[in-house]
């Protein structure tokens, strides 16, 4: 046996990983050593959709040097890293995302021991309810619903993608925000402040000339989850058509909840939002979480961990089955 497998058998019991959770919005990652946290960094979106898997890796090559160079260690002390990255379902994305991701390493000059790809999704059921049956129902840029039932199955309700679909979510209500202000400037709908608050969010757009917007948006001036926060703050102030907006995602993800239920035989389930947008105490979250509680098959909790918590737990017990 080679003298750095005698060594790496020999400190198993005491380890030094990483975990990264690469959202749709922003990716968090953190270097644990022996139950610390002893790094913690954040970056843009990892999510493959919405910047391709190549500028995915790049990027999460990026997050694991960079939890490296804080603490000055190198990679080849990392025992393991587990990463649950946004829109990756199929384990041939799964394997493409942590091929790719080696291959760059390698050119880097970045060794990675083990290296596990894995949904962001399914990391957060795991860190909300520690293995336990649950339902998980994540609303930031996208919005699923996922679960693992009382028979341990692991089920999933949306999540598509905010191209195709993810009513309710963050994205879903940017673009109802901007259709919103379509209809005004045509006169097909109601007149909101939300045209107001886009002009001086944007204050290069020359709204006196409406298609500058298409373009703008053509350009990736903006994107649709930008606009939630007006959105939502247009509603707070009481405007009508953003009222109506926030109100019809709230009906979206209780549809997605519901639907999602039908797997689980149990009188109850455990639901556990998660998400910016349905997180500190946001007028949707009141919205929801209202509907939830009129619905008996429902109980609202806590999430236990994070998704992060999970990928370095699933990191440590990689280790323990290499023990």
């Amino acid at each position: 046996m080679a003298k750095k497998a005698v060594a790496r058998q020999i400190k198993q019991k005491e380890y030094t990983v990483i975990g990264i959770d690469g959202g749709g919005t922003r990716t968090r990652g953190v270097l644990v050593r022996n139950g610390e946290t002893i790094a913690s960094t954040f970056s843009g979106t990892t999510r493959v959709g919405a910047v391709g898997v190549g500028e995915s890796c790049e990027r999460l090559l990026n997050v694991i040097k960079d939890l490296c160079d804080q603490v000055d260690i190198d990679s080849l002390e990392i025992d393991a890293v587990v990463i649950g990255l946004a829109g990756v379902w199929l384990d041939e994305e799964k394997q493409r995302s942590a091929h790719l991701l080696k291959t760059l390493a390698r050119t880097d000059r970045v060794i990675l021991n083990d290296l596990v790809v894995t949904s962001d999704a399914e990391l957060a059921v795991e860190g909300a309810f520690d293995g336990n049956p649950g339902v998980v129902m994540i609303v930031g840029t996208g919005s699923i619903a996922l679960g693992r039932t009382p028979s341990g199955e692991f089920v999933r309700c949306g999540g598509w993608g905010i191209e195709l679909d993810d009513e309710g979510s963050g994205a879903w209500i940017g673009r109802e925000g901007i259709t919103a202000i379509f209809r005004a400037l045509d006169g097909r709908g109601k007149k909101t402040i939300l045209t107001n608050q886009f002009a001086e969010m944007f204050p290069g757009i020359d709204m006196k000339a409406p298609r500058n917007i298409v373009k703008a948006y053509a350009e990736r001036n903006f994107e649709y989850q930008m606009l939630t926060p007006m959105v939502m703050q247009a509603a707070e102030k009481g405007d009508e058509v953003a009222l109506e907006i926030v109100s019809r995602a709230s009906e979206h993800l209780m549809i997605l909840l519901e639907a999602i239920g039908k797997n689980f035989k149990s009188k109850t389930i455990d639901v556990a939002l998660m998400g910016g947008v349905v997180e500190n105490n946001t007028l949707l979250s009141k919205m929801l979480e209202k509907e939830i509680k009129k619905n008996k098959k429902f109980n609202k909790v806590i999430p236990k961990s994070t998704a992060t918590d999970a990928a370095v737990k699933m990191a440590v017990m990689l280790l323990e089955e290499m023990d």
